[in-house]
């Protein structure tokens, strides 16, 4: 499906999204009820990554995969933190990340094709290809 500028217009859903956060400062939980530790039931668990439910979890997220982005030589935009753009001469390819998916739109092809390879290969997506909109959906 191609937007009414004819770019096209694809989307990608990352696995386990919340999972994929660095904590940037120390978190402890108790033992989960089905995984107690029975030579050490009252140890507490000191948490690697982020976990569904905790405030940092979202920001971590974002801040994880837009250093990703911007260290692949995309540029965030001022106005939406969420809003990516890389361009060159001739093509652009712009990223919107909603939650766990990534709204893909660009002029090249090829570009895509090669963003979406990139993304692939650090975090965990299911490419759900080209997305069918109609174009009052993009007005």
């Amino acid at each position: 499906m191609t937007s009414p500028k004819g770019w096209s217009l694809h989307q990608m859903d990352v696995n386990n999204v919340f999972l994929h956060g660095d904590l940037q400062e120390d978190m402890y939980m108790e033992q989960p009820l089905s995984y107690v530790d029975q030579t050490h039931p009252n140890f507490i668990c000191r948490l690697k990554k982020t976990l569904y439910n905790l405030k940092q979890t979202p920001i971590t997220w974002l801040n994880k995969i837009s250093w990703y982005l911007v260290t692949n030589g995309f540029q965030t935009s001022n106005l939406k933190f969420s809003l990516f753009v890389k361009k060159t001469n001739r093509e652009i390819v712009i990223i919107v990340i909603c939650v766990n998916d990534l709204i893909i739109i660009g002029d090249n092809d090829v570009d895509i094709f090669y963003l979406k390879k990139l993304v692939k290969q650090k975090f965990e997506m299911k490419d759900l290809g080209e997305s069918y909109v109609t174009s009052s959906t993009l007005k």
